[in-house]
């Protein structure tokens, strides 16, 4: 995945995700629909940390602190979320 590629679907997670908090502290919702939220926004903050987390590890590659080094998967990047 190209940076390019990346970087659109970072910035629009984040995008949603504030867009979500601002309707939750509205405090207009149903119980269902905070729940929902809620739910939506924890996938993005863990698609976001993701993506912030391989960001670092190429910066790191880059700036030559471990030239050996190879890009690995976020350890918290179990998907399944809670249901």
């Amino acid at each position: 995945m190209s940076e390019s590629e990346s970087t659109p679907d970072f910035e629009a997670a984040l995008k949603t995700l504030e867009e979500l908090v601002e309707r939750m502290e509205a405090g207009e919702l149903t119980l269902e629909q905070s729940l929902q939220c809620f739910e939506q926004g924890i996938r993005l903050t863990r698609e976001c940390q993701k993506a912030l987390t391989e960001a670092e590890q190429r910066v790191e590659i880059l700036a030559g602190r471990d030239p050996d080094a190879q890009p690995r998967p976020f350890e918290g990047s179990d998907d399944s979320g809670p249901e």
